[in-house]
């Protein structure tokens, strides 16, 4: 009877325990995104999150917009390094705020620890498709030979698809009329009133009117061509060894603790890599794309080395957050 008395309650304490330990590894993982519900980053972050689901990994989407990221990223890195909170980073959160803003709440290097990249969009230039030149070959000579003829969009000075072709414009000695929008929307609008000639763009923005011929991609800068748009060629093909693209990475607050980085990192290689997701996420206008904390840590690094000195050179006033 004794024995019973001792052993009943340690058996309780050991059931107790045990489901503890169970439901904190059932606990469900915060994946906060930078952009407002509905966009096109928010649709693939929720896509994976769907797929996650099916292997076991709860994923609670949140929406923190604001600031060009900022929200999203001050958020993630002042969470518990718990494994539970994740960044959906980007160009912009680790590296491009940094100029943009006066004084950043958080370290994007000290902040944060990789995870794994998720995918990309290759930036491509898109223009009418009434234009005297098929292609950026052409683009390149016509606008050599007709200085200040073409005007160019983008979504914003600070974004990758203005500091992209502007980077080729230097590198091929020649410029374009820079329109800067606010967003997408409107310089597609722009584009098809003929208020603009070509606008850099990904295609998210603009793959329906390319699939419906109202605009024609003059060049891809991705190292091979598009499923999506498959006749358009790249810059390379037409002899420009040029590449940018807008990229999207899972990071964690700095000190999470190894194994479950790792872990994350190999259920979403695992979902990333199967054919069904790829043809969804390729429907979407993204390409998966997936590696170790190590490759992303140093992607970061050579993205930062190339396209902050860039934004530092337009002397863009600091803005307040």
């Amino acid at each position: 009877m004794i024995h019973r008395k001792l052993i009943a309650p340690l058996l309780l304490g050991l059931a107790l325990m045990s489901g503890a330990g169970s439901a904190q590894a059932q606990q469900p993982i915060r994946m906060v995104v930078p952009f407002a519900a509905g966009g096109g980053t928010d649709q693939y972050v929720r896509l994976l999150a769907s797929e996650l689901a099916k292997k076991g990994t709860q994923i609670i989407v949140e929406n923190k917009p604001g600031a060009s990221g900022i929200v999203a990223a001050d958020y993630v890195a002042r969470s518990r390094p718990d494994g539970l909170t994740v960044l959906v980073s980007s160009l912009g959160t680790l590296a491009n705020n940094t100029v943009l803003y006066d004084k950043l709440p958080y370290d994007p290097k000290k902040d944060f620890a990789p995870v794994t990249q998720i995918g990309y969009q290759p930036a491509i230039i898109v223009g009418r498709t009434d234009l005297p030149y098929k292609n950026i070959k052409e683009l390149v000579s016509y606008a050599k030979a007709n200085p200040g003829k073409i005007n160019r969009g983008s979504p914003g000075e600070a974004i990758l698809t203005n500091l992209a072709p502007l980077s080729f414009e230097k590198t091929q000695g020649f410029s374009t009329t820079h329109v800067p929008f606010n967003g997408d929307a409107p310089a597609v609008q722009a584009l098809l009133s003929n208020t603009i000639d070509i606008h850099g763009t990904s295609l998210t923005g603009s793959l329906s009117l390319i699939q419906a011929g109202k605009l024609r991609v003059l060049g891809v800068m991705d190292s091979k061509r598009l499923p999506q748009v498959p006749d358009a060629p790249t810059f390379k093909e037409q002899g420009y060894d040029f590449e940018a693209v807008l990229w999207y990475s899972l990071s964690v607050p700095s000190g999470t603790p190894a194994d479950s980085i790792r872990r994350l990192n190999k259920v979403v290689n695992e979902v990333i890599a199967q054919p069904d997701f790829v043809t969804r996420a390729r429907a979407m206008g993204m390409e998966p794309r997936g590696g170790t904390p190590e490759e992303l840590a140093k992607f970061v690094q050579t993205e930062f080395e190339r396209w902050v000195p860039m934004l530092k050179s337009l002397n863009l006033p600091k803005q307040s957050h």
